[in-house]
């Protein structure tokens, strides 16, 4: 090419260049400092212009990604920023608000600390604002009132505290609002009836106050509402009949008032429906079963009464039910498991009948411990002389009570150095089931499903890192995890005291300097129907993650059955590192008598009765069941329905 030629293309090239609309230097040198305080600078000093067009960062796919629009023939401003769990740590730079033409931003999932500046109020062109799963702290600032463009908000799993701010009833254009596992507290203010277009609130694990708003029930665009794990009380107003566009409602931990379920009436589009220890009372509607969508009801642990309505048998699309630990009475409908159904739990409750002869179908798991129903048509021989046994302590004779026990939960058999046999706990256990060791010494029942990850149904965790802080550091790496309850049985005890030792390790959270360190998981625990362990947090009290920890009780058995119960009031975060981590876990149990002499080892006749459990696994398709003293259990389990909705603490 000759030196004329050259320069002509050259001179066109430059044309091209030139004409190309450029991002304001303001722009680009906030976007400089910006990247730079996160140590994500993606080209020295932008030599290519931000707002280049088909830039690599600009790809659907890029992290950063930054998108321009409001072009002119000149100029480009950057209206898109995401920078999402790349772990940058610091602040938020106050260089970061002269982008004031930005539409969405997104810096969720990181390690970001300190407050949310004010200035953030400057952003009024803001539609999508995503600064969840942080380690921001301070209050709420009431400057967000100001974008007033807002379409999605989300400041959720972070260290807030403090209220509300009333400024964001300001925010009518609001469609999705996450504050879960935020960290505000207080009433939900009256401004935030306001927000008409809402589809999505999430706002559980938080510490928030008052009654459960009435106005909630103006927010008719509805389809996902999460109030779990609060200090709110009820009851759910009957106002929440007009959202009949609700596909997802879960409310939970509700104390104070009773509830009642005439609400849901016209809510036939809900998928999803979980009012679980809400102090709800009454009966069962009829009218559930003609809700055509709906997947998963979980109605425990609360205060229901009368039958399970007949209608029952004819839900189209149930594949889940949860009853158990209400007052519930009568037959159980003999069709209720049909095709669909692939959990059952009626347990604690003062429910007869038998068991349908198609229950044992692959696949199916159903819980009716606590309840007086006839599965003698599905036991084995051993298993029907494990309950003759507990029904009638005549047909004990040959047996010897038992004076401690021990369970490496999620586990196989372990010997500890201290020559204690921590018996297999490795089975499969279904949604709604009961396992009853090979010697029927114990048994574990758990209640409830990882509702994100449903097909993950063995509760078992497991980690490869080494555990510290003992000497026993394969006790721990596996343990039994539950999303709702989850309960072992100590089995045909001698009366007396014991020494209950609980060993845990924090084994699916990590405590990294990353948001995957980010997670809380908090539960309950109750021995013998008394709460010894409120909002217990593992990884907390333990000083870290993968280290051993155990917690030592004493606990009276009268009735020959110890009951040790983990209990998930909906308080933690529900998704880090990934979905569904969170509720109960334990490592290892072992019980032992303390003074042999305590108390009787005659077992009461007239508080003798059964307790049945049924797993039924996709594999194996075997009838575990076991048996436990009815009455017994009728009278702890009042007592423990009342502690859990009265003291109930404060939610996928």
């Amino acid at each position: 090419m000759g030196i004329l030629s050259f320069s002509f293309f050259v001179l066109c090239m430059f044309e091209i260049v030139a004409a190309q609309p450029v991002t304001p230097p303001d722009e680009v040198a906030a976007l400089n400092k910006t990247l730079d305080s996160w140590s994500l600078r993606i080209s020295s000093n932008f030599n290519v212009d931000p707002c280049t067009q088909n830039a690599p960062w600009a790809a659907e796919n890029a992290n950063p990604r930054i998108v321009c629009d409001n072009c002119t023939e000149t100029t480009c401003h950057i209206t898109l920023l995401w920078v999402n769990a790349l772990d940058i740590s610091g602040e938020i730079p106050k260089e970061l608000f002269v982008l004031k033409e930005l539409k969405d931003l997104n810096i969720g999932q990181n390690f970001l600390s300190g407050p949310i500046p004010a200035e953030i109020g400057q952003f009024s062109n803001l539609q999508y604002l995503g600064l969840n799963t942080n380690n921001l702290t301070g209050r709420i600032p009431p400057e967000l009132g100001n974008l007033t463009k807002l379409i999605s908000l989300s400041f959720s799993k972070n260290n807030f505290h403090g209220p509300l701010p009333t400024e964001l009833g300001n925010l009518t254009f609001l469609e999705q609002l996450y504050i879960g596992s935020s960290g505000v507290s207080g009433p939900i203010p009256l401004e935030l009836s306001n927000l008409k277009s809402l589809q999505i609130l999430w706002a559980f694990d938080n510490l928030l106050t008052g009654k459960l708003p009435e106005f909630f029930g103006t927010f008719t665009a509805l389809k996902d509402l999460r109030v779990q794990g609060t200090k709110l009380e009820g009851p759910i107003p009957n106002s929440y009949g007009a959202l009949t566009k609700l596909e997802n409602l879960r409310i939970g931990d509700l104390g104070e008032e009773d509830s009642s379920l005439n609400f849901l009436e016209n809510l036939t589009n809900l998928s999803i429906l979980s009012l679980r220890n809400c102090r709800v009372a009454g009966q069962l509607p009829e009218k559930l079963s003609t809700f055509s969508n709906l997947r998963l009801l979980d109605l425990s642990f609360n205060k229901l009464t009368g039958q399970i309505p007949n209608s029952f048998q004819d839900f189209a699309s149930l594949q889940y039910l949860f009853l158990g630990s209400n007052d519930l009475s009568g037959e159980l409908p003999p069709n209720i498991i049909n095709q669909k159904l692939v959990a059952l739990d009626v347990s604690f409750n003062s429910i007869s009948g038998n068991l349908p002869q198609h229950s044992s179908k692959a696949g199916l798991s159903v819980n009716v411990v606590g309840t007086s129903i006839n599965a003698d048509g599905l036991l084995d021989e051993k298993t029907s002389m494990m309950l003759n046994c507990l029904q009638d302590n005549n047909k004990c004779s040959n047996r010897v009570p038992a004076t401690s026990f021990s369970i490496k939960c999620g586990g196989t058999e372990q010997v500890s150095v201290s020559s204690i046999i921590f018996g297999d706990d490795s089975e499969t256990l279904g949604a709604a089931s009961l396992y009853a060791s090979s010697d029927n010494q114990w048994a574990v029942s758990n209640t409830g499903i990882f509702i994100k990850n449903p097909n993950e149904l063995q509760y078992i965790a497991k980690t490869g890192f080494h555990i510290t802080e003992t000497s026993e550091s394969e006790l721990y790496k596996t343990a039994r995890i539950s999303p709702t309850s989850l309960r072992y049985y100590g089995l045909g005890l001698k009366n007396g005291k014991y020494s209950i030792e609980l060993h845990f390790a924090e084994i699916q959270m990590d405590d990294s300097r990353s948001w995957k360190g980010l997670g809380r998981r908090l539960f309950d625990v109750y021995i013998q129907g008394e709460r010894v362990l409120q909002d217990f947090n593992i990884q907390k009290e333990a000083g870290g993650s993968h280290r051993a920890l155990v917690r030592t009780f004493e606990a009276n058995v009268t009735n020959t059955v110890m009951d040790i119960h983990f209990f998930w009031a909906g308080r933690g975060t529900c998704c880090i590192p990934f979905y569904s981590t969170y509720g109960p876990l334990v490592s290892a149990i072992h019980v032992s008598q303390e003074s042999n002499d305590f108390g009787s080892s005659n077992r009461d006749k007239k508080d003798v009765g059964k307790i049945v459990g049924i797993s039924v696994g996709c594999s194996a398709g075997v009838i575990i069941m076991s048996a436990v003293s009815y009455l017994w259990w009728k009278k702890y389990t009042r007592g423990h329905k009342q502690q859990v909705d009265t003291n109930s603490p404060r939610e996928g």
